[in-house]
């Protein structure tokens, strides 16, 4: 991945959105919502991924660098460089040691001398006029290097870059005024001047310093090193009030045989940025953004029996669409039975005020079986058929029953599991309210529209274990949890729910719950599991986009899992029965 195509993607607009039922017609085919890299959402049709952002840091990064190296601080820079910083006494090896060490000044000889050899430089990349030099007009001197705990025996310009430069130093065989030296005895520092030299761009000058240790200074310790003071300056510019946070002073200069410290920085950081960009395309999958995703957040409610797969469908979606910030919570009390989710939405879509065409754009109920009664406002889909079983405690020591069977026990004409062939226990029946989807499946599909009896008591915890008796529960897991728990028990609810060691799932005339066994008439409980919307979702409403993925994408997959038969898979997919 090249760092230009990457700035062009963030660049890119967002993508535009279709209709909720058909678009595979106008665009030429539907792609499957694939995996890709989370990305983080900067605003309307901005999205930064990692890689993208590691594009931009080690782009920009060099990028200011080259700025403020070239274009602000570069402009006017003074370098020095102490070329050498040596006692007389260290050159013992030099051919000229013995002359070195008789060096005298009026007659007496240097104590300790040293020697210092400075480099002065225009490191910048403009020329360095003489009056860029940050010192007053009056003062001919530009810049001034101390030397502690030594006094300056002579200084004497050795090398000039071009010729041009030494009337800056000596004018009719004289110093010119800012071309000099003083010792300081009370400070115990010698201090070398330099004038306001001009400089045109890699021109420099070399000074040579010659040194001695005060006299009365018997210590042996080594010297401090020089300590240059100047600064240079120039027209104002755009980034001058920078100035008042970065002075540029006089900079010492290095050498290097490859490259300087900040070269090195930026070598490594590209490399790195290199590195991490060559991971990013060999080893981690990268898809655009699935183009139907749509962003909000959208909230459901209706089928417990249902739920576990729209709930695996949600999270399926969520994480696909993270880039355009989708979110839809799910907790224990999302999915409170198909009536009641129907009634909440029902009440959602007044309160907003909905009407005409309009429809709410981010909440969907989900039902088992068409929703009962009148309904004017509401849409339903139908989304996949999924399959129900009766379950009974482990301890009735029953696997099977005929059609007719379970339909007398409901009538109540069998009350004991020891009249069809299993223990000598009561049949306890563990119902769902009046408005569960599962148990109108159960009147419907496999009662023939008889009604299952009314409940004895309020809790199912006060049945009387010792005598036939009814209960309900308000949601499937609650169902499952006292059937598992009271002995005798006989519940319903969705297949894959039922996970349970203590329930067995029963046979309905030989017949195992099966998609296989409802496909060919031979195992009745079963629903058309429907999606209700307030109206119809607008095209570009996460509503919308969440059923597409539901019904023709990889939503499918998810619902298969859970034991479905997606509705596109029928033939009549707006009916979407068995055939």
């Amino acid at each position: 991945m090249n760092f230009g195509r990457t700035i062009a993607a963030i660049l890119a607009p967002p993508g535009t959105h279709w209709s909720p039922w058909a678009p595979c017609q106008r665009h030429g085919g539907c792609g499957r919502l694939g995996v890709r890299r989370t990305r983080g959402n900067w605003g309307p049709g901005v999205n930064l991924d990692f890689d993208k952002w590691v594009a931009l840091i080690s782009v920009g990064f060099p990028f200011a660098a080259f700025l403020w190296e070239f274009a602000v601080v570069g402009r006017k820079r003074l370098g020095y460089r102490v070329q050498m910083d040596t006692l007389a006494a260290d050159a013992s090896q030099s051919p000229y040691a013995g002359v070195l060490r008789d060096m005298q000044q009026d007659g007496h000889h240097l104590k300790d001398p040293s020697f210092v050899l400075l480099r002065i430089e225009n490191a910048g990349t403009a020329p360095i006029e003489e009056g860029d030099y940050l010192t007053p007009d009056s003062d001919p001197c530009g810049i001034r290097v101390t030397f502690r705990e030594r006094q300056v025996a002579a200084l004497v310009v050795t090398e000039l870059s071009q010729d041009e430069l030494r009337d800056a130093f000596i004018r009719d065989n004289q110093a010119v005024p800012g071309f000099g030296h003083d010792n300081h005895l009370p400070e115990r520092q010698g201090v070398i001047r330099l004038p306001k030299v001009k400089l045109p761009v890699r021109a420099e000058y070399k000074v040579l310093v010659v040194l001695e240790r005060w006299p009365d200074d018997q210590s042996r310790e080594p010297f401090p090193k020089p300590v240059f003071r100047g600064a240079v300056g120039g027209r104002r510019r755009w980034f001058d009030p920078l100035l008042r946070f970065f002075r540029f002073k006089v900079a010492r200069t290095e050498s290097h045989v490859f490259a300087s410290r900040p070269a090195w920085f930026g070598i490594v950081l590209l490399a790195m940025a290199v590195m991490v960009q060559a991971g990013l395309t060999l080893f981690v999958r990268d898809e655009p953004a699935p183009l139907d995703c749509v962003g909000g957040t959208l909230h459901l409610g209706g089928s417990t029996a249902f739920a576990p797969a729209v709930k695996a469908a949600a999270d399926e979606y969520v994480k696909l669409c993270a880039a355009k910030g989708a979110r839809i919570p799910v907790d224990g009390g999302t999915f409170q039975g198909s009536g009641n989710g129907v009634a909440s939405l029902e009440k959602t879509g007044a309160d907003a005020g909905i009407s005409g065409d309009e429809g709410l754009r981010d909440h969907i109920a989900f039902t088992d079986g068409p929703a009962e009664g009148t309904h004017p406002q509401i849409l339903p889909r139908p989304v996949a058929y999924t399959l129900f079983t009766l379950v009974v405690n482990e301890d009735a020591k029953v696997r099977n029953l005929s059609l007719q069977q379970v339909r007398d026990i409901y009538a109540k004409k069998i009350t004991r599991w020891s009249e069809v062939g299993g223990a000598d226990l009561p049949i306890h029946l563990v119902d769902r309210y009046r408005n569960s989807g599962t148990r109108n499946a159960l009147e419907q599909r496999v009662l023939k529209g008889r009604t299952v009896p009314e409940a004895d008591v309020n809790d199912c915890t006060a049945l009387d274990r010792n005598k036939p008796g009814v209960c309900e529960a308000d949601s499937t897991d609650n169902l499952l949890d006292r059937t598992a728990t009271i002995p005798g028990a006989l519940g319903y609810s969705e297949v894959s729910s039922v996970t349970s060691g203590r329930l067995v799932k029963l046979r309905i005339d030989d017949m195992p719950p099966t998609l296989d066994g409802v496909e060919n008439g031979t195992y009745p409980y079963w629903q058309t599991e429907y999606a209700y919307t307030y109206g119809e979702p607008p095209a570009d409403s996460i509503a919308a986009a969440f059923l597409r993925y539901l019904t023709d994408q990889g939503g499918k997959d998810v619902l298969r899992q859970y034991g479905n038969r997606p509705c596109s898979e029928t033939r009549y997919p707006l009916v979407c029965r068995p055939t």
